[in-house]
């Protein structure tokens, strides 16, 4: 495919452009420089609470060889309290108290980024997400958690110790609003869950999967908003990351595990992967919902167009995205 494409969003209803012609050369997104690790000395999170962090609110194993935590955020964009916040108004304008929790996970090897853990060790850091997402479930004042990793300087990651984060605020987020929306719409419509059907397409096509096993998929998205763009979807249907078993949740972050192997050896990207699930409150409302993980690699950047429009150009074939990440 070499001329361009207005292709729609099953979910968004938003436009992207498939432009695969202004794509000069197949590796021309490969980074030339690696990631400079940094030293173990000085790291804020080598030896958390004897660099000023706050103590653990779940560590495992529970004793002083740690090998995962969990801490409050030092510098956080929303602070607990012990009382909801009240909508108020300013002018014509909405207020609400930056009311919530901001957490983060930290793995204990310096230079292991999540592609290098174990599998087992891979596996506890999403055990360790729904652990705390359940620890603050019943929090009345909280609708919505936000769990992600922004992985090199290029995605917004600060420091270079791997770690994640979880945002649990008081609203739902415009992006998962829109999902939301998009998702009921398509069940209103045909009383089938979106991302299943996108889920059939591609096991039918069978151009874009990059990679698969007996309980989740991964792949490029036939309307990816970026090059080199994969989801990743439990294929069992399942709205709400917390109530996952292990076997999908398993099969998932294995996937995960890969992509982002194969992201790294072929593009040697920086990246940011986020978890989209059904917020917390209203259960019965969000059962058309399929939770799952998004990735980004930073391997471009949204210009005048893309800012000015909101369509965003993509110069990379997904099918040939997915080839290329699969081979």
């Amino acid at each position: 495919m070499l001329n361009s494409e207005l292709r729609q969003d099953l979910v968004s209803g938003d436009w992207i452009i498939i432009a695969p012609g202004r794509l000069k050369r197949p590796n021309a997104f490969i980074k030339k420089t690696k990631t400079v690790k940094e030293p173990k000395k000085g790291c804020p999170f080598e030896d958390p609470q004897k660099s000023g962090n706050g103590e653990p609110i779940l560590k495992y194993p529970d004793h002083k060889d740690w090998s995962l935590q969990i801490i409050p955020n030092r510098f956080p964009v929303l602070r607990h309290r012990d009382v909801c916040g009240v909508r108020s108004s300013h002018g014509p304008y909405a207020i609400f108290p930056g009311i919530g929790h901001h957490d983060i996970l930290i793995t204990r090897d310096h230079d292991k980024n999540f592609s290098d853990l174990s599998r087992d060790e891979a596996r506890l850091v999403f055990q360790a997400f729904r652990d705390r997402y359940l620890g603050i479930y019943n929090d009345k004042c909280l609708s919505y958690v936000s769990m992600f990793q922004n992985w090199g300087p290029e995605a917004g990651a600060s420091i270079y110790h791997p770690h994640y984060q979880m945002i649990a605020m008081s609203v739902v987020p415009p992006d998962i609003q829109h999902s939301l929306a998009g998702s009921a719409r398509y069940f209103h419509d045909h009383k089938k869950c979106v991302h299943c059907v996108m889920i059939e397409f591609e096991v039918k096509e069978k151009k874009r999967i990059v990679f698969e096993n007996d309980e989740a998929i991964a792949f490029a998205p036939f309307v990816s908003r970026s090059p080199f763009e994969i989801r990743i979807f439990p294929k069992k249907h399942l709205s709400y990351f917390e109530n996952t078993f292990d076997s999908d949740l398993d099969s998932a972050v294995d996937l995960l595990q890969k992509s982002l192997k194969t992201i790294s050896k072929k593009l040697n990207a920086d990246y940011n992967f986020f978890l989209h699930t059904a917020p917390i409150q209203d259960k019965d409302r969000y059962r058309h919902y399929h939770w799952h993980i998004e990735i980004t690699p930073k391997v471009s950047i949204s210009a005048g167009f893309e800012l000015g429009t909101g369509v965003e150009i993509n110069i990379v074939d997904p099918d040939e995205a997915a080839k290329m990440l699969s081979n």
